[in-house]
This record gives structure tokens, C-alpha cells and sequence, in this order.
């Protein structure tokens, strides 16, 4: 809920509260909204400058780095991380700004994995055939250890500054590493069998790519519900307002939806079990206000409803009238949850444990 003067001013209009208490809850408001994330336009340019920055260091470096050599690209990397760490401490304690204090803070995490490739690079672990930028396009077991490195900056430095978006770059790497754990597990289990050799038939081959993207998804799952399971353990034992947790929900969920939706089965059974699971993380969603599971719980009722259009009743002529008057349906029930919304979030929360409930926030 937003609160502007306007309505404090109405309120001592009423005789609810005086004068002066309006301007000094006024004063409060204020203090409290000036390093919270929100739509202005300082905030849109440290979040612009520092996410250009990010993604220069990160997501965007060229293959022309590699011409640094190992040594090189530690250095740059080290560098950055030094600056960047200097910057946090400057913005937090000196200007006492935390919205760039956390870009900075997320600045020193996100340089990591170079610092660890450079290093890597250097004392001839990597070869020269998997550019850094790969990183962030291929999966591959041997970022582990760089993944693990930056999971342990990213915790030294959200322990040290105690910033919510260092989390961004910890909430990411977890995600990568939902990915890059499955070809590492794959290699265990079949002896690091090589799909390419020879030696295999093409029945070989297909069943080990098809067992390969099967654990695949099944990792992404398993890996997105440890991460959810965390980001709600983190809005459990939180103590303050800020919201640590919300990198890790959207994180976790992606992981999870990502998984579990691109799974196939030939059982209608097993797509109404989907259709279920996306219900329940919307109202899940609503119960402990975190949209982002309200949003993908949407999109995984949209892609069912889509299956039985396209697939079970193509042909039918009811289905799609059946489907507009659950669609008028629904936007009226939409009419009710707005008229009754106090009431049924309060029967909602009644389930949540105080802890878990996060008014207005992602």
C-alpha cells in the first residue's frame, strides 16, 4: 500500500491524529522509503549502472579477453572485485546509500567466476577450447568449482554487509549450478560413458541422451525445491524488513517450473497432476504474498488449458464456450477477491506463519 501526505493530511482533517504527528509518520515515511527499491528515477540509474556493470564483468565479456591469458583475466578480475568491495563500504557507511552499496556488493560476487577461470586458466586446469563466456551459455560440469567459489564470496559478503541484492548473484549461481550438476551425476553413474564413441549403437546413444535430459529435469526440480525451502527458511528467521529472500523464490521457482514443465508424459493423468501443482503454487503464492509463484502458477494452468484445446477436445465445439465461461468465471471471482480481500487473506494467512507473511512484496 502507498501512503502520500495527501492522506495524512486528511487524517488530521478527521482529528485521527494531529499536526505533528502527521509530519513527524511523514518524516518516518520517508527515511523509511529512501533506500527501498521503487520507481524513480535515481533508482532506475543505479539500478541501470550497476546491472551494466554486472553484466559487463559477467555476462557480456568478449572472447577478446581471452587474449589476457590466465594471469590476465585474475588480475582484471581481482581488480574489479577490490573496487567494487571498496565502493560497498564507501555507499554503505560513508554515504549511507544501500541501493548502490548492494549493486556493489553483488559487483564483487559476480566477478568471481572470472577471478576462479583466470586462475584455473592459470595453473593449466582449463583448457583453451571453453572460453569464459561459455559460462554463461553452455552447460558443463567443470564450472562446478567455480560455481562453489562464488557461493562462498557470495556468503562472505552478505555476511559482512548484510545487503539483499548480493543475493541476486547467489540466487543465479545456484540456479546454474541446478544445471551443471546433472551432467556431473550423469557422468557417475554411467562411468563417464561418452555418447559420441563408435563403439555405441544409436539405441545406445538415444537412451543415454534421453536418460541425460531426464535427469536433467528431475536435478532442476529437486534443486529448485531446496532453493525454495532455503528462501522460505530466510523469510522465517528474518528479523528485518529487508527482503533477503526474493532472489532466492525466483531462483528456486524457475528452477522447479523450468523442470517440471518441460517434462512429457503420455498420461492425461499425470498433465492434470501438473495442472494441480501449478493451482496449488498460486494459491501458495497468495498465501505467503510472493507473486512470483502466483505468476508461474498462472502460465502452468494457461499451458494445461492450452493441451486440452489444442489435444484432447481439438475437435470439440463445447470446449471453447465451456472455456470462456470459466474465463468470465474466473474474472468474476476475481470481482469477489477484491470486494472480500482482507477476509480472505486473513483466512489465508491463518495457515502462514507469521514470519512468512510479506505485505506488498514480490
Amino acid at each position: 500500500m502507498q501512503i502520500d501526505r495527501t492522506q495524512l493530511d486528511n487524517a488530521v482533517r478527521r482529528g485521527i491524529i494531529d499536526d505533528a504527528q502527521a509530519t513527524a509518520l511523514w518524516s518516518f515515511l520517508l527515511a523509511e522509503q529512501k533506500d527501498r527499491p521503487q520507481f524513480s528515477f535515481n533508482h532506475l540509474l543505479y539500478y541501470l549502472g550497476g546491472m551494466v556493470a554486472i553484466g559487463g564483468v559477467s555476462v557480456f565479456v568478449t572472447l577478446g579477453w581471452e587474449t589476457l591469458g590466465g594471469v590476465g583475466l585474475l588480475l582484471v578480475a581481482l581488480a574489479v572485485m577490490t573496487v567494487a568491495a571498496w565502493l560497498t563500504h564507501h555507499f554503505l557507511v560513508e554515504q549511507k546509500l544501500a541501493i548502490p552499496a548492494g549493486l556493489m556488493a553483488a559487483l564483487v560476487v559476480a566477478a568471481t567466476p572470472l577471478a576462479v577461470y583466470g586462475l584455473q586458466r592459470t595453473l593449466g586446469y582449463w583448457p583453451s577450447d571453453a572460453p569464459y563466456r561459455e559460462y554463461h551459455t553452455i552447460v558443463d560440469r567443470r564450472w562446478i568449482v567455480m560455481e562453489l567459489a562464488t557461493l562462498a564470496v557470495g556468503a562472505a559478503v552478505l555476511w559482512r554487509w548484510r545487503l539483499p541484492f548480493s543475493v541476486m548473484p547467489i540466487a543465479v549461481t545456484l540456479w546454474y549450478m541446478s544445471m551443471d550438476l546433472a551432467p556431473l551425476l550423469q557422468a557417475t553413474l554411467t562411468g563417464n560413458l561418452d555418447p559420441n564413441d563408435p563403439n555405441l549403437s544409436s539405441e545406445q546413444q538415444r537412451n543415454f541422451w534421453k536418460s541425460y535430459w531426464e535427469l536433467r529435469q528431475w536435478m532442476s526440480v529437486v534443486v529448485g525445491l531446496v532453493i525454495v525451502t532455503g528462501a522460505i527458511a530466510v523469510d522465517f528467521c528474518a528479523r528485518s524488513q529487508r527482503d533477503y529472500a526474493f532472489w532466492l523464490h525466483l531462483a528456486g521457482v524457475t528452477a522447479f517450473w523450468g523442470g517440471l514443465s518441460s517434462m512429457s508424459s503420455d498420461s492425461e493423468i499425470g498433465k492434470f497432476i501438473y495442472f494441480l501443482i501449478n493451482v496449488a503454487m498460486l494459491l501458495f503464492g497468495a498465501a505467503i504474498e510472493r507473486r512470483i509463484y502466483t505468476v508461474f502458477g498462472a502460465l502452468g494452468i494457461a499451458a494445461y488449458l492450452g493441451h486440452l484445446s489444442y489435444k484432447v477436445f481439438k475437435d470439440s465445439l463445447i470446449f471453447p464456450v465451456a472455456l470462456m465461461l470459466i474465463g468470465l468465471g474466473v474474472v468474476w471471482l476475481g470481482v469477489l477477491w477484491q470486494r472480500h480481500e482482507t477476509a480472505i487473506n486473513s483466512a489465508l494467512q491463518r495457515w502462514v506463519p507469521k514470519r512468512l507473511r510479506r505485505t506488498g512484496q514480490v
